[in-house]
């Protein structure tokens, strides 16, 4: 896919009736041919629509208005390709947690949780957060994330983690500003919510900080993994990760997690991971698909806002 092409498809399919500011810096990028000349001259990985506009603002420029985030852009390409080169996307969405649940807590307890492409680890507290599902609340407590259930019955309980670890080629400290200022960045400009959560998620981490561990998801999920202790089970999992990897790499990681013994959520976009006879997504914004041990169970949105299981 073009670089054009991969801002248009971000614009009408992933930010569409989610960010309307990035929808429309999107569809602006895609047939911008200056900037879309810059980004060409850098990897393919470092050319992502999230990617620069979390760049861009973090250093304080416009992503409102298309054409001041053009001469911006333009105008401080050399800081702003230095921080392109140098970050990658680590939205750390704890509102995930809401779609991994159900899955969580109906298998054996307790749980020793690995995540895949950890960030800084705020998916490893699903049992720390409360949950609103519709009418249903469970648990008390800051954050409160709201998903909305289709076809099947809320958790009716949350799951007893007693080991958490994470695995990030770039990991980041909730107990420092400036890694927070990144995650926060990160975060769509409309979606104030999801700041309100992101600072009380990274309070219950930094609370009690997971062993997050820097290092490939590959060649060092084994070791990682035989960490966790004995007679808990092992659920390696990740969300909206692997879309960052080559997909030969997808399939090493792929080879390796089934290998270990335990668990493996995955909760990826249908091109990412690819599964035989999906049925029809809820609606045409991007979904993604959670699944259990190779086996897929349900759609669910993004930012964990919404689950559809599979009939």
């Amino acid at each position: 896919m073009t670089t054009a092409a991969t801002y248009a498809r971000f614009g009408a399919r992933e930010a569409h009736g989610l960010s309307p500011a990035y929808e429309r810096l999107a569809l602006a990028v895609s047939q911008d041919g200056e900037l879309l000349a810059l980004l060409e001259a850098l990897p393919p990985a470092k050319r992502q629509p999230n990617l620069l506009f979390a760049v861009v603002r973090l250093l304080g420029g416009p992503v409102e208005d298309p054409a001041a985030f053009h001469a911006y852009t333009l105008a401080n390409w050399p800081a702003i390709e230095a921080e392109l080169r140098a970050r990658s996307t680590q939205t750390n969405e704890a509102g995930r947690c809401a779609v991994l649940l159900p899955v969580l807590a109906a298998l054996p307890q307790p749980l020793a949780l690995l995540e895949v492409g950890a960030s800084a680890g705020l998916c490893l507290y699903p049992d720390r957060y409360a949950y609103r599902y519709g009418e249903h609340l469970l648990g008390g407590g800051e954050p409160v994330l709201d998903c909305v259930a289709t076809g099947m019955a809320p958790p009716t309980r949350r799951p007893e983690v007693v080991w958490r670890a994470g695995l990030d080629l770039n990991p980041l400290d909730v107990t420092d500003p400036a890694d927070v200022a990144w995650l926060d960045a990160l975060i769509w400009p409309e979606h104030t919510h999801r700041r309100t959560r992101l600072r009380a998620a990274a309070a219950v981490a930094a609370a009690d900080p997971p062993l997050l561990v820097r290092g490939d998801l590959v060649d060092d999920l084994p070791a990682l993994a035989a960490q966790a202790p004995a007679g808990a089970t092992l659920v390696v999992f990740h969300t909206s990760v692997l879309y960052l990897v080559p997909e030969s790499r997808r399939a090493a990681f792929a080879e390796v997690v089934r290998a270990l013994p335990g668990h493996w959520i995955a909760n990826e976009a249908p091109d990412v991971l690819r599964y035989d006879a999906l049925p029809a997504p809820p609606t045409e914004v991007h979904h993604n698909v959670l699944a259990l041990d190779g086996r897929p169970l349900a759609w669910t949105r993004g930012h964990g806002q919404a689950i559809t299981w599979f009939g």
